[in-house]
């Protein structure tokens, strides 16, 4: 599994409490993180040089925990793997769906938002259906600072989250996986009779089920799986907020110098 930085371990939690008897690589991609401003074709670049590290890793699947860099390059990265691939925008789609017919919101990157992805997997998924995308610069940069709470964080949110408000949705979307630590903040700007969704536990769930129908599932009733955490910046940081955000499974980060990798 992979992220540009803490915002993935979301979906960590998720993948974790699902299936307790696996183990987990995560890598943190934080010296080159964030990818939300990034062009897409660069954060392409990025991802596939992430994966082709975890397939040299031996792991069994890959989730792409970065809404940015699935919107990037989960089509191609499916094509050009044999591991099952899994990305986030499907999975808080379908979420999203199962709320509500009515008018959906989705909050993003700027690179998510420009991609285009969630429109078109909407339509797929269900046509007709109208979407509100909205990006939210800023809003990474909070989290990844350990920012998720306060007056600045507060403003900065509702001053952004105002279209969103204005569009007077059902159920919202948050369109990375940093953005569910920002929870409390983005549920009082727009109003807590908006639902907000989460892709983690779908997501995790999807994992789950491409591992029992490949064959590859772990037994239940095993010994806990392990969980590694890696990261491309300073490992300091990193582990202080994943203990934060994940829990006492992040007590160990190691850096990596990816230049070498």
């Amino acid at each position: 599994m992979f992220d540009s930085g803490v915002g993935g371990l979301t979906v960590a939690r998720a993948v974790i409490d699902v299936l307790p008897h696996e183990d987990l690589l995560y890598l943190g991609d934080s010296r080159r993180g964030p990818f939300g401003p990034r062009p897409l074709d660069e954060v392409r670049d990025f991802a596939l040089e992430i994966i082709d590290w975890l397939v040299a890793e031996g792991v069994k699947l890959i989730v792409i925990a970065c809404n940015t860099a699935a919107a990037a390059t989960l089509e191609e990265a499916r094509a050009r793997f044999r591991v099952p691939i899994v990305g986030v925008v499907e999975p808080g789609l379908r979420a999203a769906l199962q709320v509500g017919q009515g008018r959906l919101g989705m909050i993003g990157t700027e690179g998510t938002v420009a991609s285009g992805t969630y429109d078109t997997t909407l339509a797929r998924l269900r046509p007709g259906t109208e979407l509100v995308s909205l990006a939210c610069p800023g809003f990474v940069e909070f989290v990844e600072n350990g920012e998720v709470s306060g007056p600045t964080v507060r403003d900065h949110v509702h001053a952004t989250l105002a279209p969103m408000r204005a569009a007077r949705v059902g159920a919202l979307v948050l369109g990375c996986t940093h953005y569910p630590l920002l929870a409390r903040a983005i549920s009082d700007a727009v109003g807590r009779d908006v639902t907000l969704i989460s892709s983690a536990d779908e997501t995790a769930f999807d994992v789950a089920d491409i591992l029992d129908r490949v064959g590859m599932a772990r037994p239940a009733g095993g010994p806990p799986g392990r969980h590694r955490f890696v990261c491309t910046g300073d490992p300091a940081p990193f582990r202080r907020l994943g203990l934060r955000f994940l829990g006492p499974e992040a007590e160990t980060v190691e850096g990596i110098d990816w230049a070498s990798a």
